[in-house]
């Protein structure tokens, strides 16, 4: 009698702990879906937001009489193959450059194509900022996945590492590199 009441609570605890491996593998994988899916999304608005840009330089150079080069910085983006940190970092200075034009040139305010890029712009400001948090938030939830115990066995057994943040320091990485 004592072997089985042994044997059972053998198989029992054993059960427990495979249940408990693959709920920890399944909460993995949501996180991982919803990385993929928040990083899909900010890919989409960078994406927008170069195009616009983009459009600009024609509209700027029909309606102003310059020798220099205008948005100098989406013009070199175009080879590039960039994470979307280095894209939304090197937008960010492009749609400065973007302001500067505007208030450097007035009639460039009542060109109605222009004026649309600029609202589209700005609209797609608020956009990313919700989108960063957005991921932010995700990730802080899957880095404390990571790194608290036991999910952390099931982490290192995996490959599953702590991801940087949007705004993170790490711009080497190059797995998910876009080209434009």
């Amino acid at each position: 009698m004592n072997a089985v009441i042994v044997t059972l609570s053998v198989i029992i605890v054993v059960c427990l702990i495979l249940i408990l491996l693959v709920a920890t593998y399944n909460h993995f994988q949501d996180y991982i879906i919803r990385i993929n899916e928040a990083d899909e999304n900010i890919d989409s608005v960078l994406r927008k937001r170069f195009d616009l840009l983009n459009k600009s330089i024609g509209i700027v150079k029909t309606n102003i009489e310059s020798e220099e080069e205008v948005l100098e910085g989406i013009i070199k983006l175009r080879s590039k193959k960039l994470t979307n940190f280095e894209l939304d970092r090197n937008l960010y200075n492009a749609i400065n450059e973007f302001h500067v034009i505007k208030q450097k040139y007035p009639e460039l305010q009542t060109n109605e194509e222009f004026i649309k890029i600029d609202i589209n712009l700005m609209e797609s400001e608020s956009e990313i900022v919700g989108l960063r948090k957005y991921y932010n938030d995700i990730i802080t939830d899957y880095n404390k996945l990571v790194k608290s115990c036991p999910s952390n066995i099931i982490a290192l057994l995996k490959g599953y590492k702590a991801k940087d943040y949007f705004d993170g320091n790490n711009l080497d990485n190059e797995k998910g590199a876009i080209k434009l």
